[in-house]
């Protein structure tokens, strides 16, 4: 987060930054401590407010496919795993939860 900045707008930011893509912040999904990078991960579900995304300066490659497309062995972060997995797993019990996770 930036000084000032609150976390929904750090989350919008963040996706501008890695992805070239202009989002709308929903709920959270996530909150995943990660303990060897002494980092906590905070991911909101959100909406892409157009088409248009890309790589951005701090990522290697972006895309977007479907669920059954995801390749699962090419996601860089465990975290993110971890929640795009909880994020389908709502998505089909048609709820919204809020998951913990802790990658040591």
């Amino acid at each position: 987060m930036e000084t000032g900045e609150t976390l929904q707008q750090a989350a919008a930011r963040e996706c501008l930054e890695e992805a070239l893509a202009q989002v709308e912040i929903g709920n959270l999904c996530a909150i995943v401590h990660v303990l060897h990078a002494e980092q906590v991960h905070v991911m909101f579900r959100a909406r892409l407010s157009g088409t248009s995304y890309g790589v951005g300066q701090e990522s290697l490659e972006t895309i977007l496919c479907d669920e059954r497309d995801i390749p699962w062995r090419e996601i860089a972060f465990k975290s993110v795993e971890f929640t795009l997995r909880r994020y389908f797993a709502d998505r089909a019990a048609g709820r919204a939860d809020l998951h913990y996770h802790t990658i040591p």
